[in-house]
């Protein structure tokens, strides 16, 4: 069994209240969770309105199997979710 993780912090640039931010963090996690079957969650910052934190992990029997699965994840997030990506933390 293999484990590859990330962490990803978005930076929200027009989100004026944590409902906006909520909306967006809701649409990008339902989203990657559907199209890529991860697990996939907001891991901190939550009261924070321009920082969206989203940690995300897939399992696989294949080491270059998760690999390739979490880097498509990553790049799905970064070009549909409206906000800008603005660190990656691969664990």
């Amino acid at each position: 069994m293999h484990v590859a993780a990330a962490k990803l912090t978005f930076a929200l640039h027009y989100a004026t209240s944590l409902k906006d931010k909520r909306q967006v963090a809701k649409s990008a996690i339902e989203k990657a969770r559907t199209k890529f079957n991860v697990s996939i969650a907001e891991v901190s910052a939550q009261d924070s309105l321009k920082l969206l934190t989203i940690g995300v992990c897939v399992v696989s029997g294949e080491a270059s199997h998760a690999q390739r699965s979490l880097d498509s994840v990553i790049r799905y997030m970064e070009e549909n979710t409206q906000a800008d990506l603005a660190q990656v933390e691969m664990q």
